[in-house]
């Protein structure tokens, strides 16, 4: 038997009876409304320098990310999106170990607010969510939301401008010898494991490729003994592969859609080199459109 369609439209929670507060309860009682992953709450109404209050403070332990929440009922106006900005920035000022996240949350945002947020997401990490309740029935309603702008997305590495191409010797000045070594180490293991490697200094950052696009880029510091390195995978496979250091103890992220950062040492490149040669193997055929 076909299953029945019914239409449904949104309808306005002050249109049935219900206000901001019972809307922040039940966000409070399951955040996974917002979409935002599994975060917890730090503080509801969240007293500001500025005299204002903070809707929610909401943390992210993986990413070590906390997000700043203003939810309103009805429109998005201007007012909403510069408290908004104002307590994202008082509270990123005031833990600044954090990575922070202005989040936008209302029953309707509209094309012309789109556009002006749009814009402030190029320099404010900004979210914006249309929450919208569809009622279900007699005494039951459903809370859906969309995510209709997410932080803005920076050009991958490889895109990006690596700056002025320069020879070894620029980071032989530049870098640490510890984390020059490690960067070798890895070139190596592409070299000896996988295929000829292409190495290309820049300014900005160096980068590793083979016959394809380049795959790798690393960020020698220098006052360290370990490299910066970032690889890229794919969205499907990163979580999986990320897994396979879980146990090591290495510095491992994620980063924008595809990227992975990785801090290594030549104890950690001798001590895992099967994780970093299996994760190197896969990130390099993916670059030649192989997997």
């Amino acid at each position: 038997m076909a299953p029945i369609l019914r239409k449904s439209a949104p309808v306005r929670l002050r249109g049935l009876g219900l206000g901001e507060k019972w809307l922040q309860d039940r966000i409070e009682e399951d955040p996974s409304i917002l979409g935002l992953g599994d975060v917890q709450l730090i503080r509801r109404e969240r007293k500001q320098s500025s005299g204002g209050r903070l809707d929610f403070l909401f943390y992210d332990p993986e990413q070590e990310t906390r997000y700043a929440v203003e939810v309103m009922l009805g429109s998005l106006d201007e007012s909403h999106i510069i408290r908004t900005i104002e307590y994202w920035d008082i509270e990123r000022q005031r833990y600044p170990t954090y990575e922070h996240r202005a989040v936008i949350v209302a029953e309707e945002i509209t094309a012309r607010f789109f556009n002006v947020i749009r814009l402030l997401n190029r320099s404010v990490p900004l979210i914006a969510l249309q929450l919208s309740a569809f009622p279900v029935g007699k005494d039951e309603i459903v809370l859906h939301g969309i995510k209709v702008l997410d932080i803005y997305e920076e050009a991958e590495p490889e895109e990006e401008e690596g700056g002025e191409q320069v020879d070894r010797r620029y980071w032989e000045r530049r870098a640490s010898a510890d984390a020059l070594r490690a960067l070798d180490a890895v070139v190596a293991i592409v070299g000896s494991e996988i295929a000829s490697a292409r190495v290309t200094y820049n300014k900005g950052h160096v980068a590793l490729g083979t016959s394809g696009r380049n795959f790798c880029w690393f960020h020698p510091p220098r006052a360290a003994a370990h490299c910066h390195v970032r690889v890229r995978t794919s969205a499907d496979l990163r979580e999986e592969q990320m897994a396979a250091f879980e146990d090591t103890g290495l510095y491992v992220r994620a980063f924008q859609r595809e990227l992975i950062t990785l801090k290594l040492a030549m104890r950690d490149i001798e001590a895992h080199r099967e994780q970093l040669v299996a994760l190197l193997t896969r990130c390099e055929a993916l670059s030649r459109g192989s997997d």
